[in-house]
């Protein structure tokens, strides 16, 4: 016997030819293995198809507003996809047009307080861009009138002949504007509007 296994032994060390056996429950795994996909079968929105066309027309143009523009909607899309809320229709989409838009007016108040006109009137120029794809997407957008209808009816408290609470009112309404283009900003100064006016 070498020295080196004499040596292992006497020091309760494994030998080279000693062959370790691993306990079932440590070497086998039974459960189900998870796998990750990065591609999504659905199909992209019409709206963001047409979108990215717009890009390769503004870039040759060399229309800097509108490429801004495109730029900003398309990363926040792209961002968007790595969240728990993808964009995957054309009323979610127009939903997040319209974010930053009202992000470019809040830019472009700002600028004007600070006296930078001319950097207000781009981000002006830019929400009306925005505004240019909000109306001529398939979604439809309700109307002041229409949308007051809709916040009555679902405000009115039989039982009272009140208007209910603020949350009941919001939980109703929410499910039967899904698919119309609604700021949710205008849509719950609506609502707080009707409960005051009670």
């Amino acid at each position: 016997m070498s020295t080196s296994k004499i040596t292992s032994r006497l020091l309760g060390l494994p030998t080279r030819n000693r062959v370790w056996r691993v306990p079932n429950h440590v070497a086998t795994f039974s459960g189900p293995r998870r796998t990750y996909s990065s591609t999504d079968d659905a199909p992209p929105p019409p709206l963001l198809k047409q979108l990215k066309g717009e890009l390769k027309a503004a870039m040759k143009a060399k229309d800097a507003n509108r490429l801004s523009v495109l730029r900003s909607i398309l990363s926040a899309t792209t961002n968007a996809a790595k969240s728990e809320k993808p964009v995957k229709t054309d009323v979610q989409l127009v939903a997040l047009i319209r974010k930053t838009k009202r992000a470019s007016l809040d830019a472009a108040a700002e600028f004007r307080k600070d006296g930078r006109g001319d950097m207000a009137e781009k981000e002006e120029i830019q929400a009306q861009i925005m505004d240019g794809y909000i109306a001529g997407s398939s979604v439809r957008t309700l109307s002041d009138s229409e949308l007051r209808e809709m916040v009555e009816s679902a405000a009115k408290d039989e039982a009272s002949g009140g208007f209910l609470p603020f949350p009941e009112i919001m939980k109703k309404l929410i499910p039967s504007l899904e698919g119309y283009d609604v700021d949710k900003k205008e849509l719950a100064k609506t609502v707080k509007e009707l409960i005051q006016q009670s």
